[in-house]
């Protein structure tokens, strides 16, 4: 693969290049490439200077080289990407597509996160109907009752969705602990990446939920379409499931999400 060539159709100036190139290298790095021949294939420049980028990037800490092995991601990387993380709070960054998403269905929003074995909310956006959903920011609520609870959980294993669903009771009149038609259930969310709350955690509430990732692909939040059943029948419930993983996916990357599982 040849140099990258400039979208302005203007060569950029001798530090500006030279910065390009060191990201270059480091995603080279990142997709694979570990010693010089395959480092020069990518950014189309003689191994010397290839060599004298990447010894600079190591010397930074940004790579690490180790002889017969080659270049790998350095630990400054994770250190930078630490610090990222933490400074980017997740509710800062999801509220902008939550309020768009709020405007647009006008049903009330919900984002929470797993706190230890239960669903923790960490933000709630009123709905524009005439009704009013009877949960609050900070509140606790069971796992396996919650749509938001389901969605943090789909990656996980079938032995950790029976601990979880083990814990805690829902507040709701439907309070079935069928275990083995839960567990179909969940292998069915699983597959399509959302899952709904009919009425297992509160009487007359439904909801739609699906999860968020981080930069590494792992689930860190999840968030809810939430409205009472006049509002929610399973209709548009089968309408937001096809609809909200878009919006999943615009948070996802914007906390560094690439994209794929």
């Amino acid at each position: 693969m040849g140099a990258k060539a400039s979208t302005t159709g203007r060569e950029p100036a001798a530090g500006s290049q030279t910065l390009l190139r060191g990201l270059d290298i480091l995603e080279a790095v990142a997709a694979g490439a570990t010693d010089l021949a395959a480092l020069s294939a990518v950014l189309g420049t003689p191994r010397s200077t290839t060599h004298r980028l990447a010894a600079a990037l190591a010397e930074r800490r940004y790579l690490n080289f180790v002889p017969r092995e080659g270049y790998s991601l350095g630990p400054k990387l994770l250190e930078l990407g630490f610090r990222a993380q933490h400074a980017v709070a997740l509710t800062r960054v999801a509220r902008p597509h939550l309020d768009r998403l709020s405007a647009v269905c006008d049903d009330t929003i919900h984002l929470g996160v797993l706190d230890g074995e239960w669903t923790l909310y960490l933000d709630k956006i009123p709905g524009r109907r005439r009704i009013e959903v009877s949960s609050r920011v900070g509140e606790r609520q069971p796992v396996w009752s919650t749509g938001i609870g389901k969605a943090l959980i789909l990656d996980l294993g079938e032995a950790e969705w029976r601990r979880f669903h083990a814990v805690g009771e829902a507040r709701g009149a439907r309070r079935e602990r069928d275990l083995e038609g839960w567990l179909d259930r969940m292998r069915a969310y699983a597959r399509r990446g959302v899952a709904f709350d009919r009425e297992e955690n509160e009487p007359e509430v439904r909801c739609v939920a699906a999860p968020i990732r981080d930069a590494s692909g792992a689930i860190v939040a999840a968030f809810s379409v939430t409205s009472t059943v006049q509002y929610m029948d399973e209709a548009r419930m089968e309408r937001l499931a096809d609809e909200i993983p878009g919006w999943a996916g615009e948070i996802s990357r914007a906390l560094g999400w690439p994209g794929r599982r």
